[in-house]
């Protein structure tokens, strides 16, 4: 409420200043044609109390001195006063263009408003947003391009050797287990896009129900299998049962996602801990795992769609998982959050318990 009635005030300063630029040009026509006026009755060209004036009317005269005086200071009150209007909407123009790099800047009594820095600051964060955002956007199609790319080269290469058939038993199943593998890879990719897209055109919860979430936990855990067996890393899983109010098949790829990132930065034979807790009406996961820390600057950037920390992009991902995994966690009313400590990175999603 205060600062609401703070911004109210603002925004009436701001009108009142406009509103005394205005009357000062008003004021300044009365008292150029004023002068005028006097300066014809001093020199005698005027007399007061006659209509006449060197052959024409008084009235025709004050017109054109009126229109005169007028047209200059209008191009003035256009030139000066309206110029931070004429720099705002340029620098709409060139951000709807396409300039992402335009910010706004003002100087002199306008800039000292609190309204127009509220303005100014606005403007330019929506304008770095927008930049970052497209950064980051481009940088996604050219990782997730070669992230296609590569999966269909393997794939066309591995069935060109299968169509030769000049193989053994042994060297034909380890192609086709990597031609499987490989197109589950390109199946995960399209479908975290696919979820992102859905998510993110979903506004209101739909489908809540109250569910055993321990148990939907140990199923993503036997569903990743395959991935965590090969690293032989041990999971640790929580021995109570909890439950929660919320939209299971949604949460489901929160957890999918989470303990795959867990599995994928972790050590061989590491151990990936999946708790589960309560207080009051909240309910929190933590899906950890021990491996490189998240660096401290990347650690708010991380759930920016198309954001990957590794910018090598040695490891598998398209920075869209994470994104899928806070925008559905928003959705049900909760938050997420990371922290890394003695070489451990834990990841907690905080829930409310009756959705």
């Amino acid at each position: 409420m205060k600062i609401k009635l703070e911004q109210h005030k603002q925004r009436i300063s701001l009108l009142l200043l406009t509103s005394g630029i205005v009357l000062a040009f008003l004021l300044l026509t009365v008292v150029i044609v004023g002068a005028i006026i006097f300066f014809l009755i001093y020199r005698g060209a005027l007399m007061p109390g006659k209509t006449q004036l060197n052959g024409g009317t008084l009235f025709g005269y004050l017109v054109l001195i009126s229109l005169v005086t007028g047209s200059i200071l209008s191009f003035l009150i256009l030139r000066f006063p309206l110029k931070p209007i004429n720099k705002i909407l340029n620098a709409m123009n060139r951000l709807a263009a396409g300039d992402y790099s335009v910010r706004l800047g003002f100087k002199g009594l306008f800039a000292k408003n609190s309204t127009v820095r509220e303005l100014t600051n606005s403007f330019n964060r929506m304008a770095s947003e927008l930049e970052r955002t497209e950064m980051l956007r481009s940088d996604f199609i050219n990782n997730f391009s070669h992230e296609f790319k590569t999966p269909i080269v393997s794939i066309a290469g591995f069935a060109k050797v299968l169509k030769r058939g000049n193989l053994n038993e042994e060297k034909r199943k380890e192609y086709l287990d990597i031609i499987e593998e490989e197109s589950l890879r390109l199946s995960q990719m399209a479908t975290n896009v696919l979820n992102l897209t859905k998510v993110e055109n979903q506004s209101i919860l739909t489908d809540v129900s109250e569910y055993n979430l321990s148990e939907q936990i140990r199923t993503c855990v036997l569903v990743l299998e395959n991935k965590w067996s090969k690293k032989h890393i041990d999971l640790s899983l929580p021995d109570e049962e909890y439950y929660v109010k919320a939209n299971e098949e949604l949460l489901k790829q929160v957890w999918i996602n989470l303990i795959d990132n867990a599995i994928k930065f972790s050590k061989d034979y590491g151990i990936v801990d999946i708790q589960i807790g309560k207080d009051g009406e909240s309910i929190h996961i933590t899906v950890s795992n021990d491996g490189e820390e998240i660096p401290e600057d990347a650690r708010e950037k991380i759930f920016n769609k198309f954001y990957q920390a590794d910018e090598s992009h040695a490891t598998e991902g398209n920075g869209v998982g994470l994104a899928v995994v806070k925008k559905i966690v928003d959705l049900h009313g909760g938050n997420v959050s990371v922290s890394c400590a003695d070489g451990r990175t834990a990841f907690t999603v905080s829930l409310p318990r009756k959705g």
